[in-house]
């Protein structure tokens, strides 16, 4: 389950009209989340809040062998007032759905992620990092964009004394500077830095990356063409009619292909790398099925990866991936799944019918104005200016989602995750089918609470 705090991660990019999917680390993200989604060990409990429209809080509660936590402390500088930061009220896509739907490079105002990937992963491992996917609509970059933006992450975890901190200032539309560092005694020198520079024009993004661990240095890009981003290109109208040949080109498929690599070196271990990789996903446009695939190669060592990934209903998702190496010959495979319910889970698991919607009882403050339930639009417009905020958020079209994947090893991981009250919970076991007399190698309940 995705973090409070990366949920106001992602609405801090929004809100500053920055687009993380036009970056080569995020080629493979769809598949990877619908493949690679984390576990719940132990018992887990997260308390948050967005104290201000600037300032949020989490402390965190664990008990896995023994009894952990954090504190954690976020400020921004662009105020985030058009979001749901109660946990009743966050949209479960928003936490939950894996699947990354593109948006066409001239709408910047999209959901991003804090950076990660195989690079960083081993050098500054992040918590909030792990997982994102869509946060709610926000006002588009034009309106919002702003020059000087930055924002400010710091967490404590405890007993280990372990801190790190995350730093990100927008220089100007197009570029971004990242800070992000570890402070442990565990670690050599005593901790670790990492800073990122993000130059993002739209048709192409690159990269720039330095860390003090092993004295990285790195640069990767990508380059975007097809689709949208053809001058000539012109969306359709939502529900319109398309002429010519475009139109029955959009008809049958329309999306853009990504085609990027990187490359690194350790100035201390004089030791590098690089990859090269291509991506295809559609675009809004395409009234189809979207889809998502990728080819990523690593020369140096071999390996090859390939993977597709489709939302074949509004409800489900699925994934799959191929790795091979061309020195070794070992080859891997797995699979994921992802599906929507709007029935409890045991109504979901035994088939039972999502019980009718329940009629909306009145607030208290409703009462005392004296305004009826299903009331005439006077009295809503009425409702509305006398008590502004109190209007209902609408209601979740879903109640849970149930998480799967399953590899050529046959370890099948199964987690549902959804919402009971005003809680958001996360359900996870991790089976192994080749150890039948012990095959549950993990059980564990993640629970969160914001306000």
């Amino acid at each position: 389950m995705r973090e409070f705090m990366h949920y106001i991660t992602n609405a801090f990019y929004g809100a500053t009209g920055w687009n993380d999917d036009n970056t080569y680390k995020e080629l493979n993200t769809t598949a990877r989340e619908l493949i690679d989604f984390p576990l719940p060990r132990g018992l887990r409990l997260t308390l948050s809040s967005l104290a201000t429209p600037h300032f949020a809080t989490s402390y965190q509660l664990g008990s896995v062998d023994i009894v952990d936590g954090s504190i954690s402390y976020l400020y921004t500088s662009v105020p985030l007032k058009n979001i749901a930061a109660k946990s009743e009220t966050i949209p479960l896509p928003a936490l939950l759905q894996s699947f990354r739907r593109l948006h066409d490079l001239g709408s910047r105002a999209q959901p991003c992620r804090l950076p990660t990937d195989t690079v960083q992963a081993s050098v500054i491992p992040l918590t909030p990092t792990t997982h994102e996917s869509q946060t709610a609509a926000l006002p588009t970059p034009t309106e919002t964009s702003k020059v000087g933006s930055s924002l400010l992450y710091g967490r404590l975890y405890l007993p280990q004394s372990l801190l790190e901190g995350l730093i990100i200032k927008r220089v100007s539309p197009a570029l971004q500077v990242q800070l992000s560092a570890v402070s442990d005694q565990s670690l050599r020198n005593g901790g670790t830095m990492l800073g990122l520079v993000q130059y993002d024009k739209g048709k192409y993004g690159i990269e720039g990356l330095a860390s003090t661990d092993g004295g990285l240095l790195g640069v990767r890009g990508l380059y975007n063409f097809g689709g949208d981003t053809s001058s000539s290109a012109i969306a359709p109208p939502l529900g319109g009619a398309t002429s010519d040949t475009t139109g029955g080109e959009r008809e049958r498929i329309y999306g853009r292909f990504s085609a990027g690599g990187e490359l690194y070196y350790g100035t201390l271990n004089k030791s590098g790398g690089m990859s090269l990789g291509g991506r295809f996903s559609t675009l809004p446009a395409h009234k189809g099925s979207p889809l998502t695939a990728a080819l990523t190669i690593n020369p140096l060592m071999g390996n090859i990866s390939a993977t597709y990934a489709v939302l074949a209903k509004d409800y489900c998702s699925l994934a799959t991936r191929m790795e091979f190496n061309v020195y070794s010959y070992e080859s891997e495979w797995s699979v994921g799944m992802e599906l929507w319910s709007n029935r409890r889970p045991a109504g979901f698991l035994l088939g039972a019918a999502p019980p009718p919607p329940r009629p909306r009882e009145r607030s208290f403050e409703e009462k005392l104005a004296w305004i009826p339930v299903g009331g005439s639009d006077t009295d809503k417009v009425t409702r509305d200016f006398a008590q502004p905020g109190l209007s209902e958020a609408k209601e979740d079209k879903y109640l849970g989602v149930l998480k799967a994947r399953l590899d050529q090893r046959l370890r099948i991981g199964l987690l549902w995750e959804g919402r009971a009250k005003s809680l958001i919970f996360s359900l996870g076991t991790g089976i192994d089918l080749h150890k039948l007399g012990e095959p549950f190698r993990s059980l564990g309940l993640e629970v969160q609470y914001s306000s």
